[in-house]
């Protein structure tokens, strides 16, 4: 598809004024202390797989309003230390799918917490967390489910519980609380930046092709994707615009990051119909601006001919450098290492 967004000096400057709800922090404070009137972590037990080199264990935490919402922890076999944990968060219409299924962090030498997204499951990879709160008025689809509202809103619940993964991530055993990362693509990396916004002691932030950043201008630009779906939603109800943008106020990665402090790495793909440059470029040009003192360090990277898939495994490639250096973590440098003799890789 064709470049359809902003240039990309413009979008390098592009910080637009966003709407925010006079009693957003007031908002999520009280959210977030209802929450936490329920003990975090539910239930943690051994999960057997074939995999030699990764232990994994299946997790119940608490939620939304203490619902059970379920996530997969998994960190290097026979490793004792406690070890910076990836708490990592799934796109639009994904589950946590199997507990082998990501297996990037763990065998970096991390620990990895994968959460469930609640009612999501079977459009791209299975689940086993329902969302019992689908009677506020709204679409059927998740994005849709409750958007009347902002207190009905499913994303309200599902940013809650983003929230109390990092809880319960402290919680797990084998878990540096001190080192915990935020992760994710799409809807994902929109999670990430929302508990960025949300917990002041992250140690790093990594998001790609960020969703619900600058949703106002997105209903404008595209139809594509998830987006489509508040598109026709409003197509059929017509005089609800008012109350969806109001709505979509509250749950805005762009207030997000504004008020996020930890380093953050940004990818983002400039032919992106999904989730448009522009949306992320505002979210990572607004990144800390309320925090006092020395700005949190930012990183981007620009994929000029690629779309929602960004820079792929090339990008993942980048946050792993990235994220030892942040943290401090040695790495190995295998330039000069034993190398195969020719005898055994020669044909036979």
């Amino acid at each position: 598809m064709p470049l359809f967004d902003l240039p990309l000096a413009q979008l390098r400057q592009y910080t637009p004024a966003v709407a925010e709800p006079a009693d957003f922090d007031t908002f999520w404070q009280s959210t977030l202390d209802a929450a936490t009137q329920s003990p975090v972590l539910l239930d943690l037990r051994p999960e057997p797989t074939d995999l030699r080199l990764v232990d994994s264990w299946d997790v119940t935490f608490a939620g939304f309003g203490g619902d059970p919402v379920r996530a997969w922890y998994n960190r290097p076999a026979g490793v004792d230390e406690a070890l910076p944990v990836i708490v990592e968060y799934v796109g639009y219409g994904r589950g946590r799918g199997l507990p082998h299924e990501r297996l990037t962090w763990p065998v970096a030498g991390y620990a990895h917490l994968l959460m469930d997204a609640r009612g999501q499951s079977g459009q791209y990879g299975a689940g086993d967390t329902p969302d019992p709160h689908g009677a506020a008025p709204g679409g059927p689809s998740p994005v849709t489910r409750g958007i009347m509202t902002p207190e009905g809103y499913y994303y309200r619940r599902l940013i809650t519980d983003a929230v109390r993964a990092v809880q319960a991530a402290r919680a797990l055993p084998g878990v540096d609380p001190r080192r915990v990362v935020a992760a994710g693509n799409s809807q994902g990396g929109g999670l990430s930046l929302a508990v960025a916004g949300l917990v002041s002691d992250l140690a790093a932030v990594l998001t790609t092709a960020p969703f619900l950043c600058h949703p106002q201008r997105a209903l404008e630009i595209t139809e594509v994707g998830v987006y489509g779906e508040i598109v026709n939603y409003l197509a059929v109800n017509r005089d609800a615009e008012p109350a969806v943008r109001r709505t979509l106020s509250y749950v805005d990665g762009v207030s997000f990051a504004r008020r996020a402090n930890a380093p953050v790495h940004f990818g983002i793909g400039l032919r992106d119909m999904v989730c448009p440059p522009s949306t992320g470029f505002a979210a990572y040009n607004h990144y800390g601006a309320t925090v006092g003192g020395p700005p949190p360090e930012r990183t981007m990277h620009v994929y000029p001919f690629n779309g929602h898939e960004h820079g792929d495994a090339t990008q993942v490639r980048r946050q792993l450098r990235w994220l030892a250096d942040v943290l401090g973590e040695e790495t190995t440098d295998r330039s000069d290492g034993p190398k195969l003799s020719r005898a055994l890789i020669s044909p036979a």
